[in-house]
């Protein structure tokens, strides 16, 4: 078995959290009325995306009818829809839409993970709940490599990526929220921030398609710049 194939392995079959195991799994046997046919997932969600991917984008943790329902994060929901739609006006994602594992969508310089695994309650995970899922973001890091652009949707993305990628930052010089905030890390890598695309967030105009796209045009320039001589 590879080291990715041992990574999903680990993640899908986690039970550590017991709040978070008989949530995930009583809404994949309840169910919403509009999937009542199909099979939930119901459990952790593994990473998804280009294994060789310079960029890692951070979520916060599945959808209760979304990864949930799918087993891929971001898909399946409002969420996903806005996120792929603007990883494809990017280049980074080969279709805008996101529906099931098996839709044909494939990613182009990115991997896509998140701070918790399992579906939790009001999209509230606790602090032990996101320190358990921990190692699994820290074992995903270490499986990529050419890693370059770190991208956190939200602010408990962004503090879980200060933690992996700038433990030493100290209350007066660690980096602050914002979006399309871009912070220089130092290993060399960069951390670009952004609004989760939350149905709460883009609905209410806090985020629009325009300013999501000013993410990623970070992410293109922090790329670009690699390549410079």
């Amino acid at each position: 078995m590879g080291l990715w194939s041992e990574l999903e392995n680990d993640i899908t079959s986690c039970r550590a959290c017991p709040r978070l195991v008989a949530w995930r799994e009583e809404v994949a046997r309840v169910k919403r009325r509009a999937y009542r046919d199909e099979k939930y997932w119901g459990k952790p969600v593994p990473g998804f995306g280009d294994q060789h991917g310079r960029v890692l984008v951070i979520g916060l943790a599945p959808a209760a009818h979304g990864a949930n329902r799918t087993g891929r994060l971001f898909t399946g929901d409002s969420s996903g829809d806005f996120l792929y739609a603007a990883l494809h006006r990017a280049g980074f994602a080969s279709q805008p839409t996101s529906r099931h594992r098996g839709d044909g969508l494939a990613l182009h310089d990115v991997f896509i993970s998140a701070v918790c695994r399992c579906a939790p309650p009001d999209n509230k995970p606790a602090p032990d709940e996101i320190a358990a899922c921990r190692p699994f973001l820290e074992r995903e890091r270490a499986l990529l490599p050419d890693l370059r652009v770190v991208v956190a949707l939200g602010r408990v993305a962004f503090d879980a990526a200060l933690r992996h990628f700038a433990p030493a930052e100290d209350a007066a010089t660690r980096p602050a929220f914002g979006h399309a905030a871009a912070y220089p890390l130092a290993d060399g890598r960069w951390l670009v921030a952004s609004y989760h695309p939350s149905r709460q967030n883009t609905q209410t105009g806090r985020l629009t398609a325009e300013m999501f796209d000013r993410v990623w045009t970070q992410v293109k320039q922090r790329l670009a710049s690699d390549l410079a001589p």
